[in-house]
């Protein structure tokens, strides 16, 4: 099978860390579903696989975790699909079951954790297999392609969102628009916030206005009106001061990536006080993405896919570097 696998991490725009190759097609254990990908979204994640931003898990590793495709085999163990199934494949691959954070319901806090695409091969790929555990029933009324980004973007993105602690018909900033805050923003919207979007990208910004923002301005422009809880989506530390300094009191702000530059100092009094706070996203729960999953088939919820055939993910990963990409990339097979 065409597969792209990670060589050696490094930046896409002067090096070039992906090579495309043919590979044998996987074989599922027998707790597993073997998958023809039929689309996989562009992360940023795939991003920070690429360039070394995260360590190296696997090595020539292919990346990709938001998959939709087709049950071709199940294995021997396997339950809950059949062969000819529509499923998802996302980032979260195995938890152990028996810590105390999987015990308690936190099992993305679980140290046995491993994730598709960085622990195991992905979606950049015309099969890919997963644990039938971890793998996901789809909403219908949706095309693969729109589909692919709700299973990392959609999903940490609501995830996020619960993390800010958003009050009702509050105000919410969003900092980077790209495809999980594209996707956000409509669950915030439908839940009746007001959104207020930052980002740096002109297309960006003219998206979350179509979409329905309030207002729409540069990554590090103070929003019009004081938030009462913020997510960060863009890896850039020095967004976090001007983040905090936008919130109302008692506000928080939620940092969504799974990477993140450096932080510059803050000042109690004008980031801090009053009760603002910071949070982190790790990873999702099986349940976030069964909630927000459930959520996408009762709300429409408007996936921009850029769509790229699976020969240009190199191209892709140098477009979302540059911010040359409105909406979630797509891999389409």
């Amino acid at each position: 099978m065409s597969a792209w696998q990670v060589g050696r991490p490094g930046p896409v725009a002067t090096t070039a860390p992906l090579h495309r190759r043919r590979v044998p097609v996987p074989r599922p254990a027998a707790d597993e579903l073997l998958v023809a990908v039929h689309a996989c979204g562009v992360c940023r994640t795939d991003l920070h696989v690429v360039e070394g931003d995260l360590p190296v898990h696997r090595d020539a590793v292919i990346p990709g975790h938001e998959v939709v495709g087709e049950v071709v085999e199940v294995g021997a163990d396997a339950g809950g699909f059949a062969a000819g199934d529509r499923v998802g494949v996302a980032w979260l691959r195995h938890t152990c079951g028996g810590c105390r954070y999987c015990r308690r319901g936190a099992e993305n806090l679980c140290p046995a954790s491993r994730y598709t695409g960085w622990d195991a091969d992905g979606g950049y790929a015309e099969f890919t297999t997963v644990p039938a555990a971890f793998a996901h029933h789809l909403p219908t009324g949706y095309a693969d392609a729109e589909l692919a980004p709700l299973l990392c973007a959609g999903i940490i993105g609501y995830r996020a969102l619960l993390r800010a602690d958003l009050p009702a018909g509050g105000r919410l900033g969003l900092y980077g628009f790209g495809g999980s805050a594209h996707i956000t923003a409509q669950v915030a919207l439908a839940q009746g916030a007001e959104v207020h979007v930052m980002t740096r990208g002109a297309a960006a910004r003219e998206l979350a206005l179509h979409l329905g923002a309030a207002s729409a301005q540069g990554a590090d422009e103070p929003p019009p009106v004081a938030l009462d809880a913020a997510i960060l989506f863009a890896p850039v530390g020095h967004l976090v001061p001007p983040a905090l300094a936008a919130l109302d009191r008692g506000g928080r702000l939620a940092i969504a990536g799974i990477h993140l530059s450096d932080i510059p100092p803050l000042n109690y009094q004008r980031h801090l006080f009053y009760e603002r706070e910071i949070r982190s996203v790790t990873s999702n729960t099986r349940a976030d993405a069964r909630d927000f999953l459930d959520f996408a088939a009762h709300h429409r919820i408007a996936v921009t896919t850029p769509e790229y055939p699976l020969a240009h993910a190199d191209r892709a990963l140098r477009d979302l570097a540059a911010g040359r990409i409105a909406g979630a990339a797509v891999l389409q097979l």
